[in-house]
């Protein structure tokens, strides 16, 4: 006689379901590399910044534009060997639902600063002033701080919802600092730092631990 077949409880469908949605996938290495980079890269820019306003460093105007524009070109040679090294991987959207949902989001949240920085770079050389540019900046760490509670609510890592909310707090900062370069200056170093770079670094361990895997 043909045994019974086992019929699911609705726990069953529950974990089969969340097994599905937060799995165990590693991140993209591009998406870690992308914040720990520029974290420390930009966090670097805005210091020698910091020592251009109080007197520290007084560099010809050349020696300024090289290392600024050496600070972009370093980010970008990374972020190539970030791309490669995914692209070696293999496809990431054989991954688990969670971390191909919060990959979109990251993606998507990197589309919309691109448009940002045409934007307020418009404004700013239309209306010849550099504060307009400024606000560029609290934009970003605004849309970084929504993308970061998506992440949150599909994985639940209280470094996730810490790092939102100190987004938030620094967009807002930022916005109402314009005008005062040091303290400026000031919150978007110590930001670059702790929303960054760190939350790189947690991701770039992430990703290292799940190839070891």
């Amino acid at each position: 006689m043909p045994s019974k077949p086992r019929l699911h409880s609705p726990e069953d469908d529950l974990a089969f379901m969340r097994s599905i949605v937060e799995g165990s996938g590693r991140p993209p290495m591009t998406l870690a590399i992308c914040y720990l980079a520029g974290g420390l890269l930009y966090g670097l820019q805005c210091l020698f910044h910091v020592g251009q306003v109080i007197g520290l460093i007084r560099w010809p105007d050349l020696a300024n534009l090289i290392f600024v524009v050496g600070i972009t070109v370093a980010f970008l040679v990374i972020l190539t060997w970030a791309i490669l090294h995914d692209r070696k991987a293999g496809p990431s959207n054989r991954g688990p639902l969670a971390a191909r949902m919060t990959s979109a989001v990251f993606s998507a949240t990197g589309m919309a600063n691109a448009a940002v920085v045409i934007v307020f770079a418009v404004g700013a050389i239309r209306d010849q002033d550099f504060a307009i540019w400024l606000y560029y900046a609290a934009i970003v760490f605004a849309l970084q701080a929504a993308a970061w509670l998506v992440a949150w609510n599909l994985k639940k890592r209280p470094w996730m919802l810490a790092t939102s909310l100190g987004g938030w707090v620094t967009a807002v900062a930022l916005g109402v600092l314009v005008r005062e370069p040091v303290a400026y200056l000031g919150v978007c170093t110590v930001a670059l730092f702790l929303l960054f770079a760190l939350p790189g670094w947690i991701l770039f361990r992430d990703a290292r631990a799940g190839k070891a895997a």
